[in-house]
């Protein structure tokens, strides 16, 4: 066809516009409505890191900043959800309850509809109330709860017209770190780490958010595996530094929004309680290991955008949450000291019958995601999170339970089933 041909069709397009009542096509998928909002949360000043008990003072600098970021989506009917993510050990029971409060009285927001999600970088502030250190934990627990109200304000005022899909891959790097129990006990393999027979979960859940031009604005993925490739000590020009540093997960979210200019991308933890990054540390003398988080972190960004290019499927219907409580009672075999039962959050985030978020708190064995994908999942992606909305400690599966262990507080043998069974009874209830 003649250009003058093409001309004549482009001009005749442009007066059909022109004409009263005549509007341009408008995509039918921008069903929901999506804001996002970033903050940095590095601590202003040098303090005391979280993780590893073997450091013997506080933090000398940034190797990377740390951040909380926020994702509102609203449905057709005006249901409203916001997810949390941050570059943190754990999410302290005190700041949910202080946020969930204060979200509720501001934007009318459920608490069944606000979800915390920790990183559970070993590389960020400690900010737990510690002995001689309580003004610290005090100011920071401030400042973070300042900064994750305004994000949560900022994103929820940014809604606009937005298409959600889901998607799903693989990535590899992590490996159970719990012993070899197919072993022998007195095989010295047994005992050591990791354990390329142990149980693990490789899948990387994608949520796509779309707005209304052909870029992203925020993805939210999700994978199994501690935030330990740093030791506790990194190095920076072969001197020891104690930096503060998003570990993989920050590098992944970093290495995805570099690529994608206006892209926001939040990473949930999933259960990963007894999985670690390999290689990790100094295992290989000539990698560094900030070199390692580096290069795990891209391995991730890398699996998310192959999911991107994958089988992607639209997300649809309404958005329906749930969050209560589960009483996990503790065996106190020691008579001289009694540990109380602790009530538990089980959250529930259901995207229609296409997408579903399950949130559990602390720090969740990985048998529990491996159940529930498999129970829950249908047609649907599922998101299994631990270290979400509390950070009460190592949550076994009866499994690990029985084999006793590091991740194995002494729990009551009910733990696995009543937690499950919380998980179900939500699910069933929101599928109404």
């Amino acid at each position: 066809m003649k250009t003058t041909a093409w001309l004549t069709i482009f001009v005749c397009w442009m007066a059909v516009l022109a004409v009263p009542g005549i509007a341009a096509p408008v995509d039918t998928n921008l069903v929901w409505k999506a804001g996002v909002a970033s903050v940095v949360i590095t601590p202003r000043t040098n303090m005391w890191m979280a993780g590893y008990a073997a450091r013997k003072k506080p933090s000398d600098g940034i190797a990377q900043d740390l951040f909380a970021k926020a994702l509102a989506l609203e449905d057709e009917k005006g249901s409203r959800v916001v997810i949390v993510t941050m570059d943190l050990i754990g999410v302290l029971q005190s700041v949910r309850q202080s946020v969930e409060k204060k979200v509720e009285e501001r934007h009318k927001l459920p608490p069944s509809y606000l979800l915390l999600n920790a990183s559970h970088t070993h590389c960020g502030p400690e900010y737990r109330p510690r002995s001689g250190r309580e003004q610290e934990s005090t100011d920071y627990q401030a400042f973070l709860e300042e900064r994750l109200l305004r994000i949560i304000g900022e994103a929820l005022s940014r809604l606009q017209p937005a298409k959600l899909q889901k998607a799903h891959a693989r990535c590899g790097f992590a490996m159970n770190r719990r012993r070899n129990y197919l072993l022998p006990a007195d095989d010295p393999n047994s005992k050591k780490a990791p354990n390329p027979d142990g149980f693990v979960d490789h899948d990387v859940p994608v949520l796509m958010v779309q707005g209304t031009g052909t870029n992203l604005i925020a993805v939210l993925f999700s994978y199994a595996c501690h935030n330990t490739t740093l030791s506790a000590v990194s190095m920076t020009n072969n001197i020891p530094r104690y930096e503060f540093t998003g570990d993989y997960a920050g590098y992944a979210q970093e290495t995805l929004q570099a690529g994608r200019p206006g892209l926001t991308a939040m990473f949930l933890n999933g259960c990963s309680a007894d999985q670690n990054p390999y290689p990790r540390h100094f295992m290989i003398p000539y990698v560094k290991p900030l070199e390692f988080a580096q290069h795990h972190g891209r391995t991730l960004a890398y699996s998310v955008e192959a999911a991107m290019a994958a089988h992607v499927r639209p997300v649809r219907g309404s958005v329906r949450a749930a969050l209560e409580y589960v009483t996990l009672e503790r065996e106190n075999k020691d008579s001289k000291k009694e540990t109380p039962s602790r009530q538990y959050p089980v959250q529930v985030i259901r995207f229609g019958d296409d997408l579903t978020i399950v949130a559990l708190g602390s720090e969740v064995v990985v048998d529990y995601s491996l159940r529930l994908k498999r129970d829950l999942s249908g047609k649907a992606i599922v998101f299994v999170a631990g270290y979400s909305n509390d950070y009460p400690g190592y949550i076994p599966s009866l499994r690990v339970l029985k084999e006793g262990g590091y991740e194995a507080p002494d729990y009551k043998p009910v733990i696995e089933d009543r937690i499950v069974t919380k998980v179900h009874e939500l699910h069933d209830r929101l599928s109404q």
